[in-house]
């Protein structure tokens, strides 16, 4: 099987939870800042949308007791991004884009090395018109400060002032 990865996605082998991680897969599940766990048996996914957020989430993994990396490798934990993959070498990760369905649209996935299942798990609700598949907007960092203004945070969300397209953008948040 597969998970849905969208924007910067944590991905967590289900083995090391149990094994390693302090009150194993219900105290995990105590800690997800969001609505965007997925499973499929083999790996977890969590959602977010800024590194930051990644990082505080990754460090709180940490704190339980998994290991991010090791010589420049995943060992419990992935950060894959949406567009690009893993962000460092993962031996138990494969990464790529797939149909949904037979003639579905294309969104990134992810799924144990070797696995042969090719369903794809999404966080519960979700559905393709109105995911972060079907309607993304990358900013690369380098335009953030040009291109952003920054109006207010409300019910989870940065709220911004898009000055190239004049519309708002919504940026979820799990830390501040």
């Amino acid at each position: 099987m597969a998970v849905l990865i969208e924007a910067i996605s944590v991905v967590i082998l289900v083995e090391a939870i149990v094994e390693k991680f302090l009150g194993g897969l219900d105290a995990f599940e105590q800690i997800v800042p969001n609505q965007t766990l997925c499973a499929d048996g083999e790996i977890v996914r969590v959602g977010f949308m800024t590194p930051q957020d990644v990082e505080a989430f990754v460090k709180e993994l940490q704190g339980g007791g998994l290991e991010f990396l090791r010589d420049a490798e995943s060992v419990d934990i992935a950060v894959v991004d949406q567009l690009r993959g893993p962000t460092s070498r993962c031996s138990w990760l494969e990464f790529g884009h797939v149909n949904l369905g037979d003639d579905g649209p294309l969104v990134a996935a992810c799924r144990r090395t070797g696995s042969q299942i090719m369903t794809i798990a999404h966080p519960l609700g979700w559905n393709f018109e109105t995911s972060l598949s079907a309607n993304s907007g990358f900013i690369p960092t380098e335009d953030i400060q040009n291109d952003l203004v920054y109006l207010r945070h409300e019910n989870g969300l940065d709220v911004y002032y898009n000055t190239k397209t004049g519309k708002e953008v919504y940026l979820g948040r799990t830390h501040k």
